[in-house]
């Protein structure tokens, strides 16, 4: 038991000092208010964001699953027991039984508990804290590592919630867009514009610049019910006879070439039969591939033409076995395609 509440049950302060203490405290205990990486809730607000952007617990609005502290004077089987607002949006408490909490301030469900437990106390004097942020759901969908619903609790920025959602994959895309309802306001990113529907903010923005901290402003606050997608990455796949055989994510550019496809891949091995590569292309979805002759020892030399490759293209680089044989390789390989490695090339 606290200090304020011992000195309250033995009668040596008066119930309405023992209100000024107990909301003092409160306040106090919420602008410092932990959270799971360690972070009063204060200190999450970004670097050059006004104060007042930032929600206070007193304004902010409960919800189901988030946790609370209610101190209700003399009242020792209440006062100071953590509980959750359970998913119909209730607390149950003794005496009063149950009372709706979601959808109102803690300002406001103090009232409303004060009037409840005046059929018990004389002028009862109640304070509500909020001990844990649940009811702040933000979807992270797409090449994440663990995608899904992820709860805020709190104030946290995009890097903080893509570190909850594992990171993003290999097979990521360079982009990742952004989905929030207007009664939240509009993205502050350049380029956010109103879907057509009028209730939604639409943004995106680079990854790359934002994880090598050049747009640090990319680094928005998330806000709940904000839906983060994060596209699979083009791809372009080199298998056979080279130094990593694996699928590459083609940067901003719709399509990267047969020399830089070869040096992301580590270059040619030393069985490879670089005249008899081949590029094969899906020119129709659920058509067979085409396939198309290249002599890459010519293009490596100067002497051919280097050749873009299209997303989802294969350049199969054969060894010096039979024809046959290859193709043979070519065939199994594509029937798991899925299952190569995925490297990003870092630019």
């Amino acid at each position: 038991m606290s200090p304020v509440m011992q000195y309250s049950r033995s009668g040596n302060i008066p119930a309405g000092i023992f209100l000024s203490v107990i909301s003092a405290w409160s306040l106090a205990a919420q602008q410092s208010l932990p959270t799971p990486g360690g972070s009063s809730a204060s200190a999450l607000t970004p670097p050059g964001l006004p104060a007042g952007n930032a929600p206070s617990p007193r304004d902010y609005v409960l919800g189901p699953d988030d946790q609370i502290s209610i101190w209700v004077a003399d009242a020792a089987d209440i006062s100071g027991k953590a509980m959750n607002i359970d998913p119909g949006g209730d607390i149950t408490l003794p005496l009063v039984g149950s009372v709706r909490a979601a959808g109102l301030t803690t300002h406001e469900l103090e009232t409303q508990l004060r009037a409840r437990f005046k059929e018990y106390y004389v002028s009862p004097q109640v304070v509500v804290s909020i001990t844990e942020f649940r009811s702040q759901p933000v979807s992270v969908i797409g090449a994440v590592n663990a995608p899904g619903v992820h709860q805020l609790r709190g104030r946290k920025t995009l890097v903080e919630v893509f570190s909850m959602a594992g990171g993003v994959r290999n097979d990521a895309g360079y982009t990742v867009k952004i989905t929030r309802s207007l009664e939240w306001g509009r993205i502050p990113l350049p380029g956010a514009k109103d879907d057509p529907s009028g209730r939604y903010s639409v943004a995106e923005l680079q990854i790359k610049d934002m994880m090598a901290a050049t747009n640090p402003e990319g680094n928005i606050l998330i806000q709940p019910h904000d839906v983060i997608s994060v596209p699979r990455g083009e791809l372009v796949y080199v298998i056979g006879e080279v130094g990593r055989a694996g699928g590459f994510v083609l940067t901003e550019r719709e399509t990267m070439s047969v020399l830089q496809a070869l040096a992301l891949a580590g270059g040619l091995g030393p069985q490879a039969a670089g005249q008899n590569a081949r590029i094969l292309r899906d020119k129709e979805r659920g058509a067979p591939r085409i396939e198309i002759p290249v002599n890459v020892k010519q293009i490596l030399t100067g002497k051919a033409k280097d050749i873009q490759l299209n997303s989802e293209d294969i350049l199969f680089i054969p060894n010096n076995v039979p024809r046959k044989v290859s193709i043979r390789i070519a065939e199994s390989v594509l029937q798991t395609a899925t299952g190569v490695a995925i490297f990003r090339s870092g630019r």
